[in-house]
């Protein structure tokens, strides 16, 4: 089951990987690379890769060691992408804006654990402490952040982002742009659809089938109220 995608090793004799994002998340994928680096035996980075933001967006020159080049200075024949941004509808825009033919690596922390029964979508991004067991599906552009667990026969699909320390038990299905916050977790067997956040420390014991935020233990849906009282007209947040 496990793509060709998912290797740990990273072809750079062709093109260089771009970073694209400089903020914390953008950083920290640099320092994955480097250690994927580090343990084929190459110890010099910057010639290897490069970052990327928007125009708009371009005050460095160098962050890191690392030269930041403009979006308008991308070309698919010099680099591949990773989209470093954790929201997952930013990602998702990133992704929509960047030519058809822009080439996504995988890049998978070597000390991650993965088994040969795993899937990984294009531009998915892996960080250190990551287990994944067996007969498991990732869609295009996931995050795996530090010391995530996901169990047997999940299916998560594009651009699903965790936070460090969460959670998946197994036989779960989760929809696109789903996003879990640090130590969130999922009790076997639930679907949840897509554009749904989890809150830190959320923990869902019943299927989700309506997008929104959801928080607390056993997690429940946050709602949008107008607040009247005292001749004050508001909105404020309340649990469903």
């Amino acid at each position: 089951m496990n793509s060709p995608g998912s290797a740990r090793s990273l072809d750079l004799e062709e093109k260089r990987l771009c970073i694209f994002g400089t903020g914390g998340f953008g950083r920290e994928t640099l320092l994955i690379f480097i250690d994927c680096l580090k343990s084929q035996g190459i110890s010099s980075y910057a010639d290897h890769v490069v970052f990327m933001v928007d125009d708009e967006c371009y005050d460095e020159f160098e962050i890191m060691g690392v030269r930041v080049i403009r979006l308008s200075d991308f070309d698919v024949a010099k680099y591949k992408v990773i989209v470093a941004v954790g929201d997952p509808e930013v990602r998702r825009s990133i992704v929509e804006k960047l030519p058809l033919d822009t080439e996504y690596p995988v890049l998978v922390h070597p000390t991650s654990v993965l088994s040969d029964w795993v899937k990984l979508g294009e531009g998915t991004i892996v960080a250190a402490g990551v287990a994944v067991t067996c007969n498991i599906e990732f869609g295009r552009h996931t995050h795996l952040n530090l010391h995530t667990t996901v169990g047997h026969d999940c299916v998560l699909g594009d651009y699903f982002t965790s936070a460090p320390g969460v959670a998946i038990s197994g036989n779960c299905t989760i929809g696109e742009c789903v996003y879990f916050g640090s130590n969130a977790s999922v009790r076997q067997g639930i679907s949840i659809c897509s554009d749904v956040t989890i809150g830190m420390g959320g923990t869902v014991v019943k299927s989700i089938n309506e997008s929104g935020v959801y928080v607390g233990n056993p997690a429940s849906k946050l709602r949008r109220i107008s607040d009247r009282c005292n001749g004050y007209s508001g909105v404020v947040s309340a649990i469903q």
